[in-house]
């Protein structure tokens, strides 16, 4: 993978004046008080804004921008679009994306068109015999045919990374529920491309390996999360064979950590463990201490599966412990869900697994409240959590209110995961009885089937 140099934020520079980096992070916290927003600002961050490390503020800070900057938007601040960073490792410009009410259908139609116009407008992609977008109407079900002689560039990896960031954004609005047959197309090309294409430049090669394996474990992702576990983990076996033959550690990690969290859903913690345990080697030269978090807290849930509560607390003082030490700039694109309100939540599990409910439910709540709201899916999925731990606790009246918390949000979420939790919670709350119980059985009775 290669990186982008940081280009320096020269507007947001002059917008500071003459004031100091503390006096203006002063004043950025003082505007978020005004608004009811609490960020952390200190000198710090404003010379990570103001150096370029900081394309794009999170949802947070960009609220208090502009506040502070009335009629400005992000742009005029210097910075660059949210849909172009999706990840730090963002490599390629800003695919344009629908600013109405979103729906699922407009969003994989309007962004499909997107994808299918960087796939099949460069001279060597119009031979592909299918369409390689995210869904739309025009795909075509056949199988890919390739010249023995095709050469690979810049358009075609840029094709495959645009194609790992859409699929991102487009679960993080929406579960993968309408996500997965679509997102299957732009794999198979990335393959085609890998087994049928040449390059003439090493750094390019690199990219595909790595792009087509990131691509084989968001697809996979999909899959799990709607309920298809042996195709994820056919998937994630690709993704891990890709990553072994490019010799790609960050690719690998990123498999094991995936392959870890589908053992532990699918009642197969040992091999849970493994594949955490396994990532955690990889990825320890990757200077990425968020990165050995996460594969620890995936540790500790298979742990936690396991009845190892010891095993699992361990597993869980390390993470934390690394989370605490911060990000940096080794992080992995595909990690920005990893915030503080993702290691409660993956806490949350842990505890559940364990039979300890209060404990669970508290570290679930705290997911919650720290969820940025503009993560659908995640905010029906931590309070899909938070029911089932406070069910089981015996708090049925505040479980009935997170899961109509959650009822409010499944119009625009498709996720078998989400709606299989909720489930599990609504099993456990039926005999209870009471006013706010029946009220959630009764709008839960009437949901429709996944389509």
């Amino acid at each position: 993978m290669v990186s982008t140099r940081a280009v320096p934020n020269l507007v947001f520079r002059r917008l500071r004046g003459q004031r100091s980096a503390g006096e203006f992070a002063a004043a950025v916290r003082r505007a978020a008080r005004e608004i009811g927003e609490q960020v952390a600002c200190d000198a710090r961050y404003i010379g990570r804004v103001e150096s370029g490390e900081i394309r794009c503020p999170n949802y947070a800070y960009e609220r208090v921008f502009l506040h502070m900057f009335p009629g400005a938007s992000l742009e005029d601040l210097g910075f660059s679009s949210r849909e172009s960073v999706r990840g730090r490792g963002a490599r390629t410009a800003p695919l344009s994306l629908s600013t109405t009410p979103p729906t699922l259908d407009r969003d994989i139609d309007e962004e499909s068109d997107v994808l299918r116009r960087v796939f099949m407008t460069s001279g060597t992609a119009t031979v592909a015999s299918a369409s390689l977008g995210l869904g739309g109407g025009s795909a075509v079900a056949g199988p890919l045919t390739l010249p023995a002689q095709r050469r690979v560039g810049e358009a075609e990896v840029s094709a495959v990374e645009k194609a790992v960031r859409q699929i991102r954004l487009l679960d993080d609005r929406h579960g993968a529920d309408g996500l997965y047959r679509q997102a299957s197309q732009p794999l198979r090309a990335a393959y085609a491309l890998l087994d049928g294409g040449t390059t003439t430049r090493r750094g390019t090669t690199e990219r595909l390996h790595a792009g087509a394996g990131e691509l084989a474990i968001s697809v996979g992702w999909l899959a799990h999360d709607s309920g298809r576990t042996e195709d994820a983990r056919s998937h994630y076996a690709e993704a891990l064979a890709t990553a072994r033959l490019a010799g790609d550690a960050a690719l690998e990690a990123h498999a094991f950590c995936n392959a870890s969290f589908l053992a532990r859903d699918t009642g197969r913690a040992r091999e849970s463990v493994r594949a955490a345990e396994a990532g955690q080697r990889v990825a320890g030269p990757l200077g990425s201490p968020r990165l050995l978090a996460l594969l620890a807290l995936r540790e500790a849930g298979g742990r936690a599966w396991l009845g190892d509560r010891t095993g699992c607390e361990r597993a869980i003082g390390r993470a934390r412990t690394a989370f605490e030490r911060g990000e940096r700039d080794a992080d992995p694109e595909w990690m920005t869900f990893f915030r503080e309100a993702e290691l409660e939540l993956l806490e949350a599990q842990c505890w559940s697994a364990l039979g300890d409910w209060p404990r669970a439910a508290r570290h679930a709540r705290r997911a919650t409240r720290l969820q940025d709201p503009h993560f659908t899916r995640n905010l029906a999925l931590y309070r899909a959590q938070l029911a089932g731990d406070l069910a089981r606790s015996g708090s049925a009246d505040e479980a009935a209110t997170a899961g109509h918390q959650v009822l409010d949000l499944l119009d625009r979420v498709q996720s078998s995961r989400i709606r299989g939790m909720l489930a599990s919670a609504v099993r456990v709350l039926r005999p209870r009885g009471g006013p706010e119980v029946t009220a959630l059985l009764d709008r839960y009775d009437e949901l429709p089937p996944l389509t």
